[in-house]
């Protein structure tokens, strides 16, 4: 600390008294060739100064941007593994027989599910639509190819899912290779 301030003193060299005995003795030209370098040196440390505080500024935004990658990161996992729990109830709910949808537990595990879906819809969460769409490598993971319409998906096989504009998981598709017997 005090060197600092010792430096700081050599930087300006120009004392109070020096000035006044430059002003008593009417030596204009040293006072303002001095002034002019005084001036000079305060115009550097606020240029250091302006710089630090732009890059002070410039941490704390990057700080910032991280904490939020972290977080979607964080998000991204946690509904990763929430999705094959989605598909289980999906299915379970397509393979269940006709005499069993009249039970009110099967009417409680379907609100569940619903509400697992509205949960995952608030944080941002979407269904890739694929069936019937042209076949689009960056939304859907193509398992096999049949017969039927070229490029078209003809079947979804497991649903893909968005978080925002991100895929986090492809549709697994079946796609038509154009050919029909």
């Amino acid at each position: 600390m005090e060197e600092d301030k010792e430096l700081l003193d050599e930087e300006f060299e120009l004392s109070e008294s020096a000035v006044d005995e430059l002003v008593a003795a009417g030596d204009t030209e040293s006072l303002k060739k001095a002034w002019k370098e005084q001036s000079a040196k305060a115009d550097k440390f606020l240029a250091n100064w302006q710089r630090a505080q732009a890059d002070y500024i410039n941490y704390k935004k990057r700080v910032e941007q991280e904490q939020s990658e972290n977080s979607k990161i964080s998000n991204m996992v946690l509904i990763l593994a929430l999705l094959p729990v989605l598909d289980d109830l999906e299915r379970a709910f397509g393979s269940l027989p006709p005499d069993l949808t009249e039970h009110t537990w099967v009417d409680g595990i379907a609100l569940i599910h619903r509400k697992l879906q509205t949960v995952l819809e608030n944080h941002g969460v979407s269904q890739i639509e694929a069936l019937g769409e042209p076949f689009d490598p960056m939304f859907h993971d193509a398992v096999i190819q049949t017969e039927g319409d070229e490029g078209k998906v003809l079947e979804e096989l497991q649903k893909g899912y968005k978080l925002h504009d991100r895929v986090l998981r492809p549709t697994m598709v079946v796609v038509g290779t154009g050919y029909n017997k």
